[in-house]
């Protein structure tokens, strides 16, 4: 079981980067989506990254949203900056398919590397990444859906492609082929804002050791403390939250607190 009564939980910021759709040249910015397909423009991620960090986030990640479909790695270089200007751990998504694509991401500042397309398509870079890198270096990515059946089912390519994959089953195989954390995302509740998805995560929860990060409809600090309470997660990941709602993490953090859940305060 993963969750231990009085290990901290953790509060994770999500950096959703996409190209700019504005101007002539070309650069990543923050954006929010809704169900992976609606987006809107934010501004800059490292300028957030650094109001995060401020607001005593425990962690950050960032996911390059356009990476997978366009075949190449997450932008380097927000990543380098970044973890320049920033000092908290840094997970980094989005296009890796390759130890040398771990490799050239922990080079330029990530702490951790999230793999979600190519973990599906090639199930042993878990078990090589993991005996190259370390466990804690490796985090499992699963965007999964619901069918009219209520079936679960994983999704690939920035949940563009079906698969036949069960998140709970590919989850538990994560955790065998080396995965140090896993990241359960939502596409259904994605930007919504009417709740995590706590029965999914807890499912997963229970047959797993090692740390699972839920994320995917956070619209009210509750909702947080439901993915704690009733979801059992080690962690909740948000990003439409923080950005439209007139509430920092360091608030959020306050009435998690509040509920009884054993979380950091401060910087």
């Amino acid at each position: 079981m993963a969750t231990v009564s009085m290990l901290k939980r953790r509060l994770i910021p999500k950096l959703q980067m996409k190209a700019s759709s504005f101007g002539k040249s070309s650069r990543m910015v923050l954006v929010t989506t809704r169900q992976f397909t609606e987006v809107i423009e934010i501004g800059d991620p490292v300028s957030q990254a650094k109001i995060y960090e401020a607001q005593a986030a425990d962690e950050l990640i960032f996911v390059d949203l356009d990476a997978s479909s366009q075949y190449r790695l997450a932008a380097v270089d927000v990543v380098r900056q970044a973890a320049e200007e920033i000092f908290m751990p840094i997970t980094v998504g989005g296009g890796v398919r390759s130890l040398e694509d771990f490799r050239v991401l922990l080079n330029n500042g990530a702490d951790k590397v999230s793999i979600n397309t190519a973990a599906v398509e090639i199930p042993d870079l878990i078990n090589q990444a993991s005996a190259a890198f370390g466990t804690q270096c490796v985090v499992l990515s699963i965007d999964y859906r619901k069918n009219n059946d209520g079936k679960y089912y994983v999704c690939i390519r920035g949940g563009r492609e079906k698969t036949d994959i069960d998140p709970i089953a590919w989850a538990m195989e994560g955790e065998r082929r080396g995965a140090g954390e896993i990241l359960l995302t939502s596409i259904d509740a994605d930007g919504m804002r009417t709740g995590l998805d706590v029965f999914l995560t807890k499912e997963v929860v229970d047959r797993l050791r090692i740390p699972v990060i839920t994320s995917g409809g956070c619209g009210l600090a509750s909702h947080f403390v439901d993915g704690f309470i009733k979801g059992k997660a080690d962690a909740v990941s948000a990003g439409t939250y923080f950005c439209f709602k007139d509430e920092n993490p360091m608030q959020t953090r306050a009435q998690i607190k509040n509920a009884g859940i054993p979380i950091r305060l401060h910087k």
